[in-house]
């Protein structure tokens, strides 16, 4: 399979492919943090996720793609699609901001259906709960790194475009929660990224867990993985 990646740096869904024999892109305005630049398109994603395109990999060697992705997987930046920041659009506590945060939400909504749009016949769009769901539609499934050996809580939602729904590997107890004076609490490897610098800090908390990218290419990238939906 020809698979595209979408708005992956830590290309831990783009390696799961390659290591199962796929020829698989991870795309990122940044730069690649999983030490494969020759796998990496770093720029906007936009431009070449309908396929037949042409594009230059971190290494600086030049690629050609002569029809569409067999497979489009995107990771969109869920910044200002996520509810945990819908306290942020009060416009009566924070006025003009809240007003620059919905502009901000309308743009993420627009990139995020970009993807949903392409011209790919299999897709398959992550992001956690937010307002996609009454934007667009509700997930076909949510995931969690529990449910694929990993003792972690991450609600994940997928949207998927003939593909079927992930089936759980290994589901393991999750780690306990940190728990906060104010009755809140927190997966503790979420809070224990609270001591890096806001850009480390988010770099780290949108990457997959090895246990969903893995299922994702066992899954995703055999002939079984065909849909009617």
């Amino acid at each position: 399979m020809i698979v595209l990646v979408a708005c992956e740096e830590s290309q831990r869904v783009c390696t799961a492919f390659r290591e199962r024999g796929h020829e698989a892109y991870s795309c990122d305005i940044q730069e690649c943090g999983g030490g494969h630049p020759e796998w990496h398109i770093k720029g906007d994603c936009l431009p070449i996720i309908n396929g037949n395109c042409k594009f230059i990999t971190q290494d600086g060697q030049a690629h050609k793609i002569d029809v569409k992705w067999d497979l489009l997987i995107a990771h969109p930046p869920c910044t200002y699609l996520t509810v945990t920041g819908n306290r942020w659009f009060s416009v009566e506590k924070y006025g003009e901001k809240a007003m620059e945060r919905a502009r901000k939400r309308e743009e993420a909504i627009d990139f995020f259906m970009r993807f949903a749009n392409c011209n790919c016949d299999k897709i398959a769009i992550e992001n956690p709960v937010g307002i996609i769901s009454t934007a667009w539609r509700k997930p076909d499934q949510i995931i969690q790194p529990y449910m694929f050996g990993e003792p972690y809580e991450k609600k994940t939602c997928l949207w998927l475009k003939g593909l079927p729904t992930l089936k759980p590997t290994n589901i393991v107890e999750p780690e306990s929660r940190v728990k906060y004076p104010s009755g809140k609490s927190m997966p503790k490897w979420y809070s224990d990224c609270w001591h890096l610098s806001p850009e480390e800090r988010a770099r780290e908390r949108s990457k997959t867990f090895m246990g969903i990218a893995t299922a994702m290419a066992e899954q995703w990238g055999s002939d079984e993985s065909d849909t009617d939906d």
